[in-house]
């Protein structure tokens, strides 16, 4: 071989080992960001909330939703970053009101602004609901785990249990980082219950101010000051703290509390009226493990936490803290939500071993030099992993949407080197010269080329990056991840690959060359490119004909993307799901929880489940604690225990629902929970429908009875939701004459009632280090019957113990349980999931089409919260981003060739990967979501790609003196092999997402199908139809005189006149 000894050498071929040192410190930056970075299944996309709870006690849900509901939230319109806010009133007093906010907005201010609108809200509240205290937290994402604590020990109930944790667990999982916050279930802290005798009383004639007075009085911290303190006496030679017995700790000091002393010196002690003992605040939540009473709590992730590391690290505390644990108890933690973290992500890591192999295959069976292949498997792991420095750089995670991006990376950056690669060694068997020598002229040819793909890659993902809202953050780790691969890949191309190029490449041919299979294969290949070349001759010659074709498929293309359903994110098999129970109204605690032991039967008798936790009392869907409902999480064995089709989630979930649908006593459902952790209760629709017209709550009752039973006919499977107003109630009026006349002031009787019927704070005492409520109520036997009302008493003016029996009128009537509002609107909370063969897109069209056509004529709105608000605010931006993404691009290959003609011949080659991504996703039944969309743009970057490696060596070839014709025929025959060498090594890349199963299976599967078949589409069908546009668009320009011959020939007509 030889060659020209004056041909100056690439910079990098001269310095090799430059170019090796810069990989190399690239790698190592990149592994020691990646072992510093988080690890998540999502990034921080879930929108900064905060939870506002008060409590009313004795009040109902209406008086809940009125005086303390309505204040607070006229305060909050106009919050900075609103988008949204709801609260539950439920009939034990209790208002717990969810604001959300922006994604961009940061929670401590969101916080801060919502306590400001508490304050100013404040005055217009009952006294008792400011007595108690009004919480503001930051509201943490979905529960990340749940533990219990068991005892052997039958005397260990589930109050010893619960306040077991909340003294020795609670706080020390708090403090660990990571975690935003671990709580126990229910209301079982201790209290000092003073269960009064309303009978005894009367006769003794005390009232309930009586006893609160003399608690308030008796059980007091009493400082008692020092001895000989300055200024003293001269010669004061001791100082003496003074202490008093301050506030009382035992049951039995409180019992001899004096309520009354009378003028002969006998006393009246509180436990002559009253049993006083040591209790729990309030008996509102059970919880179950497995068929068995334990006390149960929930550990949340701080957002932005890596759950795994929150998860080890509460692991470890608790069997620290399991030392010190009383004989016979011992915890657990039966519901986990890590495994799938784990479990998504390591099934990526596979797909991305799995890329890295089939991509290796494709170059060597092209290249067929294990030499050659050397190269992209030593340049593509610098692009790769030194992506995460950028990550690190930006404040990213390790996640399944980062680490889908440099799947999508693998086969995008291979293609840089392979270009490289295959052009040295085209010239290399052409012109029979040295590989330094031909690696220096290819980088003279393809330089331009390389930059121009870069920068068009960029310019499809950098609009993504700027998308706001919870689907801009989901675009924007795609796209960054993608960007900066793409960058590295560029610069490794134009550095480390010529550098190994002109180390590894032989100045003659392997003689694996030569053996029968690559024989065989570059024999076959031969014939594949003359007949390509001949077709794409074809193509030119019969240019209305296929311009037709075109026009036929920009056709189809515009019908799909009509037809292919919108969604949000699809819905995986995340090794869990809920339950939702709900009794008849007015059912107890007790009758609830025999039902829930009848549906925990049911479920654990499937083999794929692992554990059932059950929770009756606590409703999931409405946040509030309700007697006649439970929630209940099911557990599912590990991904590797059941393989089989009757085993995932989406089997197990309809197994259960067909054995608990048909309750007599009981509305009970599965559901799945929601995709990203604390977006909403439920996967699927969440849909509040508002009662903008005012009027009467029962008629609202019935309008969103219907709209579930018209719902259901549409696209919504098991609708669910709606206001109970007719759960059986004691209405309670006051007969003012009377009481007037008997010298009794109403609001006498209806602190009465207030303490008899529901709890009476009035101080506290210390315990344990830690101040408890000290509560006062009647005995259970009196407030078990209607006319008990009646068996209380009040205290005239005349110093006359009056019954209320004398005072009152009671009647049983129906009214509301729990309210719920909606954006200030008094409002019911739908939900449900699409029907089989519907996507969530075509659900939320059916219902908002009903409410258009029937609903909205009767005064009544709506307005989507959680996942469904999500999707409807994403709607309709992927469409403007890919404009956007098409415009830069057009104005980057503008500016690269100089020409604004140039960009239409490799733009007009996107559509064709388009309409394959699109036709697939119509073939498989799946919709257009948020993975799909990520993958649509990285086909129009690829098919962008594979159109300018022809354009650009057209245009070279056209300046050299071909005709345009000719141009575009070599040009395709030169590129036809690096072309697909290319696009197969990225479709073989992309493949395992296609086929993927196991934990995370359909967000590759939504990811795969649109980057595997549009770059089939846009390979395929592009290879033919970029020389056509090339030579279309050329020839319409060189067509047109340009500016300076338009000139000449003025001026030649000028001088004949």
């Amino acid at each position: 071989m030889t060659a020209d000894a004056a041909e100056p050498e690439y910079f990098f071929v001269r310095r090799p080992v430059l170019a090796i040192v810069l990989s190399v410190a690239v790698t190592l930056l990149g592994v020691i960001a990646m072992l510093a970075l988080p690890v998540n299944r999502y990034p921080q996309i879930t929108p900064p909330a905060v939870q506002v709870t008060a409590v009313y006690p004795g009040a109902s849900a209406q008086d809940v939703a009125n005086s303390v509901a309505a204040p607070i939230e006229q305060q909050l319109a106009g919050l900075d970053g609103l988008l949204y806010y709801k609260s539950s009133n439920s009939s034990d007093g209790v208002m717990t009101l969810s604001v959300y906010f922006d994604i961009s907005r940061n929670q401590d201010l969101a916080a801060v602004d919502v306590q400001n609108a508490i304050a100013v809200a404040d005055p217009q509240l009952p006294a008792s609901v400011r007595q108690n205290g009004i919480t503001v937290t930051k509201a943490n994402a979905d529960i990340l785990l749940v533990g219990t604590l068991t005892s052997t020990n039958p005397g260990d109930d589930a109050a010893f249990l619960t306040n077991y944790g909340k003294l020795y667990i609670e706080n020390e999982l708090k403090r660990l980082p990571g975690v935003g916050n671990a709580s126990f279930f229910g209301s079982l802290d201790f209290s000092m219950l003073l269960s009064l005798d309303p009978e005894r009383m009367a006769q003794l004639g005390i009232t309930v101010e009586d006893v609160a007075a003399a608690v308030q009085e008796q059980n007091a911290t009493k400082p008692g000051g020092r001895l000989g303190r300055e200024p003293s006496p001269m010669g004061t030679q001791l100082t003496i703290p003074v202490s008093t017995s301050g506030q009382l700790t035992t049951a039995e000091q409180f019992g001899n509390i004096v309520v009354r002393a009378h003028d002969d010196g006998s006393l009246v002690h509180l436990k002559d009226i009253a049993t006083v003992h040591l209790g729990s605040r309030a008996y509102d939540v059970v919880s179950r493990l497995n068929g068995k009473q334990t006390a149960a709590f929930a550990v949340y992730a701080r957002p932005g936490a890596n759950n795994l590391e929150v998860k080890n690290a509460v692991v470890v505390r608790l069997k620290e803290l399991q030392q010190a644990f009383p004989a016979g108890v011992s915890w657990s933690l039966p519901f986990d939500t890590t495994p799938f973290i784990t479990e998504s992500i390591r099934e990526v890591i596979v797909t991305l071993v799995e890329a890295m192999l089939l991509v290796t295959l494709v170059v060597f069976v092209f290249l067929q030099s294990w030499r050659a292949t050397l190269i992209p498997v030593l340049a593509v792991p610098v692009s790769i992993v030194g992506t995460f420095v950028g990550l690190y750089a930006l404040g990213f995670t390790i996640n399944t949407l980062t680490l889908f991006g440099m799947v999508l990376a693998i086969g995008i950056v291979v293609d840089d080197a392979i270009v490289v690669i295959e052009n040295t060694e085209r010239i290399m068997s052409q012109e029979r010269v040295s590989a330094r020598v031909a690696v220096s002229r290819a980088m003279q040819q393809i330089s331009g080329a390389l930059i121009a793909i870069v920068l068009v890659l960029c310019a499809v993902f950098v609009p993504v990056a700027f998308v706001p809202g919870i689907t801009g953050s989901m675009y924007r780790q795609f796209a960054v991840t993608i960007v900066i691969s793409v960058v590295l890949s560029g610069l490794a191309a134009l550095t480390l690959t010529p550098a190994l190029c002109a180390i590894l490449l032989k100045d003659s041919p392997d003689t694996e060359q030569h053996s029968r299979f690559f024989m065989w294969f570059n024999t076959r290949f031969t014939r594949l490119t003359t007949r390509y070349t001949a077709a794409a001759n074809g193509v030119i010659h019969a240019s209305r004909r296929w311009f037709a074709v075109l026009a036929v498929a920009a056709a189809l293309l515009v019908v799909l993307f009509r037809h292919v359903p919108g969604g949000f994110i699809p819905s995986e098999d995340k090794g869990y799901f809920g339950v939702a129970v709900q009794l008849p109204d007015g059912a107890s605690l007790q009758r609830t929880t025999a039902t829930v032991q009848t549906i925990e039967n049911m479920v654990r008798s499937d083999p794929a489940i692992a554990n059932v936790i059950a929770l009756p009392g606590l409703d999931l869907l409405t946040s509030s604690n309700q007697t006649n409902a439970a929630t209940m999480f099911i557990a599912l064995k590990p991904w590797d225990e059941r393989t089989s089709a009757n085993e995932q989630l989406d089997a197990v979930l309809q197994r259960a629902n067909l054995k608990i649908f048909g309750l007599p006593e009981a509305i009970a459902f599965g559901f799945n929970l929601p995709e990203i952790p604390g977006l909403g209760t439920t996967s699927g629709l969440e849909m509040n429908l508002q009662q903008r017209s005012g009027g009467d709550i029962a008629a609202f009752g019935g309008q969103v009875q219907q709209f579930v039973v018209d719902a259901a006919k549409s696209a919504v499977d098991r609708p669910n939701g709606g206001v109970r107003t007719d759960v059986p109630q004691l209405f309670v009026t006051v007969d003012e004459d009377a009481a007037r006349a008997r010298g009794v002031g109403t609001s006498q009787v209806f602190s009465t009632l207030q303490t008899m019927l529901s709890t009476l704070y009035i101080n506290d005492f210390t315990l344990y280090g830690r101040p408890y409520r000290v509560q006062a109520e009647a005995q259970a036997q009196f407030r078990q019957k209607p006319e008990d009302v009646g068996r209380f008493y009040v205290r005239s003016t005349a110093n006359e113990m009056v019954p209320l029996s004398a005072l009152v009128h009671s009647q049983m009537r129906g009214a509301p349980s729990i309210l719920t509002r909606f954006n200030g609107f008094p409002s019911a909370t739908i939900t449900g999931a699409p029907k089989a063969g519907e996507s969530s897109g075509q659900m939320l069209a059916a219902v908002e089409s009903l409410m258009r056509d029937k609903y909205a004529s009767q005064g009544i709105g709506f307005a989507y919260s959680g996942e469904s608000y999500q999707e409807r605010a994403a709607s309709g931006q992927s469409g403007t981003v890919l404009v956007l993404s098409l415009a830069l691009v057009f104005l980057v290959l503008a500016a690269q060739y100089e020409s604004w003609s140039v960009p239409f011949a490799v733009l007009l080659g996107v559509p064709f990967g388009a309409f394959g991504a699109f036709l697939a996703v119509w073939l498989r039944g799946m919709p257009n979501d948020v993975y799909f969309q990520v993958g649509l743009f990285a086909v129009i970057g690829l098919a962008a790609k594979n159109a300018i490696l022809i354009v650009e060596f057209a245009t070279a070839l056209r300046a050299r003196g071909y005709t345009v014709g000719d141009a575009a025929v070599e040009a395709a025959r030169e590129r036809f092999r690096p072309i697909l060498m290319t696009s197969f090594a990225f479709i073989l890349g992309v493949a395992p997402l296609v086929f993927a199963s196991g934990a995370g299976a359909a967000s590759r599967h939504s990811l795969g199908t649109s980057v595997f078949f549009g770059m089939i589409g846009a390979t395929l069908l592009g290879v033919f139809f970029i020389p056509l546009f090339f030579v279309t668009i050329r020839g319409l320009v060189e067509a047109r005189p340009s500016p300076a011959a338009r000139r000449a020939h003025d001026l030649i007509l000028a001088s004949r006149d």
